[in-house]
């Protein structure tokens, strides 16, 4: 029940603006690049330390929910057993709460084709905040693609990768899987400064996302009723430089019978990404709902999938 409250806390609210433990996670990546990220083994310097965080995130969600849950407790009366239960299930929903982004991702998008209807400079400041390429020299259907690709790809990351590790190790590996990737949106790039420092890093994301990458593109097709796209997907998702990212971007581009991909400028630094399906059609608004549509079905779908591996792992424990 925490994590379906979780879930339909971020269906109705997007993260908070003022805090959130994501910045917490953030700033501590930042202190430790800026320490650690100079002179020789940096390799060696951003695993030990990137990989520490990981565990220490890990370590302290494990530490608080054993805090916090009602079996560690000497229960004396039934009114403390409701107390309890009410402490674990309001700390429990909201933690699923910030580590779930449904919402923001998908306002952000929407901003980005608003912003568009004012100017092309606002829709490039706009999915600026979004994506890691430079925006300033797209154009306006380069402008919703890209703001598109992002859609299809943070929805897993920041949706069906959470609820997998959720449902495989609880709420501490739910916690530990977003420090991995907020290490991999920060020193995860192949350029000068962070290919030695991030590589760890960048490998370790690519690891916990590989499956609930394919996860995404198989539930966005169930969603859309489009099986018939699972060869599409295989063969496009592959053509992506990154391991995982390529197959939700396929599922949405085979959905919407469109093109992503392409040449993208990195700080300063041009990657010719494959394209990726082969209609170069013009982006609408009505691909923006169709897109948003099949995000929110393909959570629901991940929601009910993850609950029920989590109650299958708890049924095996149980019976030994």
């Amino acid at each position: 029940m925490a994590i379906i409250h979780g879930y339909i806390l971020d269906r109705w609210y997007a993260d908070p603006t003022r805090w959130h433990p994501i910045v917490g996670m953030g700033n501590a990546i930042a202190w430790g690049e800026h320490r650690l990220n100079k002179g020789a083994n940096k390799r060696l310097k951003g695993a030990v330390y990137n990989g520490g965080l990981v565990l220490a995130t890990f370590s302290v969600a494990q530490i608080l929910v054993e805090l916090i849950h009602p079996l560690g407790f000497f229960i004396d009366s039934t009114q403390e057993v409701l107390w309890i239960w009410a402490l674990y299930f309001i700390c429990t929903s909201l933690i699923s709460f910030l580590m779930l982004s449904g919402t923001t991702l998908v306002r952000e998008v929407e901003l980005v084709f608003e912003a568009l209807q004012t100017s092309l400079a606002r829709g490039r400041e706009q999915v600026g905040r979004i994506v890691g390429r430079n925006t300033q020299s797209l154009s306006e259907q380069e402008v919703r693609t890209a703001a598109l690709e992002t859609l299809s790809e943070n929805l897993s990351d920041g949706v069906t990768a959470p609820l997998f590790w959720w449902a495989l190790l609880d709420l501490p590996g739910m916690v530990a899987y977003k420090m991995i990737n907020t290490q991999d949106s920060m020193v995860g790039y192949k350029n000068e400064r962070y290919a030695d420092y991030g590589y760890f890093s960048a490998k370790l994301d690519d690891l916990v996302n590989y499956i609930p990458a394919r996860l995404t593109a198989l539930c966005m097709l169930i969603v859309a009723g489009r099986l018939d796209l699972v060869g599409f997907v295989w063969r496009n998702g592959r053509k992506h430089l990154s391991p995982n990212s390529g197959y939700p971007e396929a599922a949405l581009a085979g959905i919407l019978d469109c093109r992503f991909g392409g040449p993208h400028d990195y700080f300063g630094q041009t990657v010719d990404k494959p394209f990726i399906g082969e209609h170069d059609r013009e982006i609408t608004h009505e691909d923006l709902d169709v897109a948003i549509r099949i995000n929110r079905r393909s959570e629901v779908m991940m929601l009910g999938l993850a609950i029920a591996i989590r109650l299958t792992i708890f049924s095996i424990c149980f019976r030994f």
